[in-house]
């Protein structure tokens, strides 16, 4: 019962994204098109809203579930890893037409197919596990 809260914030994390259209496989080829500014602006808009949370993080030092002070650790300064792994997330995005956010909405919407593409994604993240320590960060 103690995990209740993590579920219940999953559960509105998924109908803001099934509302808002943003696991819509059309929206997002809109955004990729540059038709449309509706992913835009709920992207723009999770970012503000970061910003914001981090802010009162830092002001207020708050701390996690567990009652350990949060903290942001300074990463190395560099940008070929932000535009590999930028590269890397928007093919899969524009391929699959979904994040991980919204796999997971779509398979509560029906979609049974996505889970292949979790399953992919699963894979992904298992085997840069195991090579990290050789890649160059």
């Amino acid at each position: 019962m103690k995990q209740l809260k993590f579920i219940v914030a999953g559960i509105i994390f998924g109908i803001i994204m099934s509302k808002s259209e943003a696991v819509s496989w059309y929206r997002i080829q809109e955004m990729f098109r540059f038709q449309s500014i509706h992913m835009y602006g709920i992207m723009g808009t999770a970012v503000g809203i970061g910003v914001i949370a981090i802010y009162l993080i830092k002001k207020y030092r708050l701390k996690d579930h567990s009652g350990a002070p949060i903290k942001f650790v300074e990463k190395e300064k560099g940008w070929k890893r932000y535009l590999y792994g930028g590269i890397i997330f928007g093919l899969g995005w524009a391929l699959t037409g979904a994040c991980p956010g919204p796999m997971f909405v779509l398979i509560g919407h029906g979609y049974l197919a996505i889970l292949l593409v979790v399953a992919g994604a699963l894979l992904g993240t298992f085997s840069y596990g195991i090579i990290k320590d050789k890649l160059p960060h």
